[in-house]
């Protein structure tokens, strides 16, 4: 199995596990917070699609906007934490998740990095 194909598996595996946690979040932060971490791990998903539908220069930038989702994401994840929406333990799950997306997200984008290079 190619990477992006992982990377997309990891990630709707996040979702899966996110999505249900933070409509638990306090209710009056549903529709601040909660709605920009829940849009922020839905756009990363849908720029992986992206990236994966093309190739060269739009992956090259799909994959550069997906790294910004990614990077959003840990924003308020780290901020859901320190509220106290997530506990320790489910903070260390989603960070680990997070950080193995993140590592093969790097490896997609040093691969099409280097396929530039050489077309």
């Amino acid at each position: 199995m190619s990477t992006d194909m992982v990377i997309l598996t990891r990630t709707f595996d996040l979702l899966d596990w996110l999505l249900p946690h933070a409509d638990k979040f306090p209710r009056p932060q549903r529709f601040v917070v909660t709605k920009r971490l829940q849009d922020a791990a839905l756009d990363f998903q849908e720029m992986l699609f992206l990236a994966n539908a093309h190739t060269g220069r739009e992956r090259l930038h799909y994959l550069q906007q997906a790294d910004a989702r990614l990077n959003a994401l840990r924003l308020y994840l780290r901020l859901a934490h320190r509220w106290h929406w997530l506990n320790n333990g489910q903070y260390r799950h989603v960070s680990l998740m997070v950080a193995e997306i993140g590592r093969l997200l790097g490896g997609w984008l040093q691969q099409t990095i280097q396929d530039k290079k050489r077309a």
